[in-house]
């Protein structure tokens, strides 16, 4: 008698656990349909910072183009120069803006003598990095999926801004 309350107990309680919703750990793996919705918000959500950017240029003085990873910059054929090699060094410094073009945080971001392909920083800076000329000065204009994307900073850049970021080569 005590065995058959015993499995009628587990029975009920593995029933009752089977209605609640699973959720992936952090960093655990999602389903293809999860994947797919989240693509599908970034891509629109790309295309709608894209047109407000656009919209931004339109009424500046400065004119910016466009970079074949998805920002702007201030400098005509920008990313068809030669290319900074792997493991070469380079000391820099930026500037993060919003498009109200309001300084974000008080001191640039400064790295010196940072090797490629070592350092970790946001995708439109080290791509333009790699283009940058020695003492030059750039403005990049950034979608959120190349800046801080869906998380932000965590400090001060809430999720899914785009950025303006006035980058220097030191």
């Amino acid at each position: 008698m005590r065995k058959l309350l015993f499995i009628s107990a587990i029975s009920l309680l593995s029933c009752n656990r089977n209605t609640q919703t699973a959720h992936p750990p952090v960093g655990g793996v999602l389903s293809q349909k999860d994947l797919d919705v989240s693509r599908n918000r970034m891509k629109n959500l790309n295309t709608i910072e894209r047109n407000q950017i656009q919209e931004w240029i339109n009424g500046q003085s400065v004119r910016y183009y466009p970079t074949r990873l998805n920002y702007w910059v201030t400098v005509e054929g920008f990313d068809q120069r030669e290319k900074r090699a792997d493991n070469s060094l380079i000391s820099y410094s930026y500037d993060l803006y919003d498009f109200d073009e309001t300084k974000i945080y008080d001191q640039p971001i400064e790295r010196r003598n940072a090797k490629f392909g070592h350092f970790d920083e946001l995708k439109a800076v080290e791509n333009a990095l790699r283009f940058i000329r020695d003492g030059e000065e750039v403005t990049l204009l950034v979608p959120s999926s190349l800046a801080y994307g869906t998380f932000g900073d965590e400090k001060k850049i809430d999720n899914d801004i785009p950025l303006i970021i006035k980058l220097k080569a030191l």
